[in-house]
């Protein structure tokens, strides 16, 4: 028995499990309260053992860390937890508790004071049964005393606890319904460390975790508040859509799906797919960041430092567009720099330098950038900072062209890389595609507009084709050092290409001034 105090954190699922271990947990406590209402049934054992086994199977084998199992009443008798032992330690899963309570059981928190409790002996005969099927010496055996919720007292608790230990348990549970600590503690007094216990302080949660350490209790279970904490923001977003019939006021404030793939394990199967297979499937995401230009309206910030490494909450602008990029996988990132080129530095992009950035604009500089433009290449510029759901809306809808982020409550702006589309942003759901007619002089202010391009934008397999193809025309006809990059998308519509739109309502600043930079720490 370790010194230590021992936390485990509950889990009811593969994904649940794998983010107890990314919040740092050294243990999971697969509980059968949750796992039940995961099925949407009663903690009653109406899930069979083998459901069990088989959902926790998927929770041992996504996590590196313990699983210890709520094993309820070890589903029978002691023939069934020889077999139930066997086949956890078959999946993976480090330990079971065990209640003496009789099945099917009924959650310890509902009528507790008329559950009946198991025979003392035949419980015993359980675990001996559990510890001598486990062929893993390190398999764990948790034995729950219910004396306390059931209202049997202090004395029937100890005595159960003592057969339990004599019987081979290598811990005791012991659980109660009282909101204060009092009859744990008296238990725990009594008791005088003549075992290993594990304690559930789902009723009496006030209490400090010190008074725990100082007890030297071996592990306290947080035992079902995962579950807890999803249930209000599930009925919450659910509501909030079937109201609005919109995601509009949901998508920028729930889990981006990166984050979903990313706890699926995808950057695995990624590195796999490139061992395995015999070619590369699909593009991977890249980006050419253009963040030459000179800035003047900053108050001297700008003297010595280009704009796009001017901090918004810490850090750097061009850091966090990097950082944005890179949490939707990002490989590879190039910044074009120009003035204060030795300025700008940040960690895991390579740099393209524009000696001539004072006479040429973001089209010249992308251009300097041409052979990385790529299918599946972000473009953007390097003073924009925005939420990152932009970046991932741009992603879920970028194909093989050209793909536009373009800010429609902006739509009257007289701003120079105004938008017009074949219709305006509805706010509805819509499942059709939006496509580009025209983007900066080519769209009269206000009037004609329905919004502003917010200076991001995706390059598919055709898209990088056609981009370099408008770079090559800008440069033979002697346009392309005074070129903005809008005037390249709109050689792009000439030559007969779609553009797609994506609109988005706010959530992101273009950094051109001191008021913007303030605007942009807000975000």
């Amino acid at each position: 028995m370790r010194p230590e105090i021992a936390f485990l954190m509950e889990a009811h699922s593969g994904l649940s499990a794998r983010i107890v271990e990314e919040a740092g947990f050294e243990g999971i406590w697969g509980s059968g309260l949750t796992i039940s209402a995961a099925f949407g049934v009663r903690d009653n054992n109406e899930l069979s053992w083998s459901q069990v086994v088989d959902h926790v199977a998927f929770m041992a084998e996504a996590t590196s860390i313990p699983l210890l199992l709520d094993g309820d009443t070890g589903y029978g008798n002691f023939n069934n937890m020889r077999r139930l032992v066997r086949k956890l330690e078959q999946v993976g899963v480090a330990g079971v508790t065990i209640e003496d309570k009789l099945f099917p059981k009924t959650n310890s928190f509902l009528r507790s004071e008329l559950q009946p409790l198991a025979d003392v002996d035949e419980f015993c005969g359980k675990i001996k049964a559990g510890k001598d099927s486990q062929t893993d010496a390190d398999f764990v055996l948790v034995a729950r005393v219910e004396a306390l919720i059931a209202g049997w007292g202090l004395a029937e608790a100890i005595k159960r606890a003592e057969a339990y230990h004599r019987a081979g348990a290598d811990a005791i549970l012991i659980h109660s319904r009282q909101s204060s600590p009092a009859e744990i503690f008296a238990f725990l007094d009594e008791w005088s460390d003549r075992a290993p216990v594990v304690l559930v302080p789902t009723k009496y949660w006030r209490t400090p975790t010190e008074e725990f350490r100082a007890r030297r209790v071996s592990v306290v279970i947080w035992a079902n508040h995962v579950l807890r904490a999803a249930i209000p923001a599930m009925q919450a977003t659910a509501a909030k859509i079937r109201a609005a019939e919109s995601l509009l006021d949901v998508e920028p404030h729930v889990a981006p799906l990166h984050d979903v793939f990313r706890l699926q394990g995808d950057e695995e199967l990624q590195e796999a797919e490139k061992r395995y297979l015999p070619v590369a499937r699909g593009a991977s995401l890249s980006a050419i960041v253009l963040a030459a230009g000179a800035a003047t309206d900053f108050g001297g910030l700008t003297t010595t430092a280009p704009k796009a490494m001017l901090k918004v909450q810490g850090r750097p602008i061009l850091r966090r567009l990097l950082d944005d990029f890179t949490h939707f996988g990002c490989r590879g990132v190039t910044v074009v720099r120009g003035h204060h080129a030795a300025a700008v530095d940040v960690a895991g992009a390579r740099f393209v330098d524009n000696l001539d950035f004072a006479e040429t604009g973001e089209a010249f500089s992308l251009a300097l950038a041409e052979e990385l433009l790529v299918p599946g290449t972000l473009v953007a510029f390097g003073d924009i900072v925005l939420k990152r759901h932009l970046v991932q809306a741009l992603l879920e809808d970028a194909g093989d062209g050209i793909t536009l982020v373009v800010d429609s409550t902006l739509a009257a702006s007289a701003a120079p890389d105004r938008v017009r589309a074949a219709r305006p942003d509805s706010g509805r759901l819509l499942f059709d595609e939006v496509w580009l007619a025209g983007i900066g002089d080519a769209v009269a202010p206000a009037a004609a507009g329905h919004g502003v391009w917010v200076g991001l934008l995706h390059a598919g397999r055709d898209g990088a084709a056609w981009l370099r193809e408008a770079i090559a025309g800008a440069r033979a006809d002697g346009t392309l050092r005074a070129a903005r990059l809008s005037d390249l998308i709109t050689r792009v519509l000439a030559a007969g290409r779609p553009v797609r739109v994506v609109y988005v309502r706010g959530g992101w600043v273009n950094v051109n001034n001191l008021t913007d930079l303030l605007d942009a720490s807000g975000l």
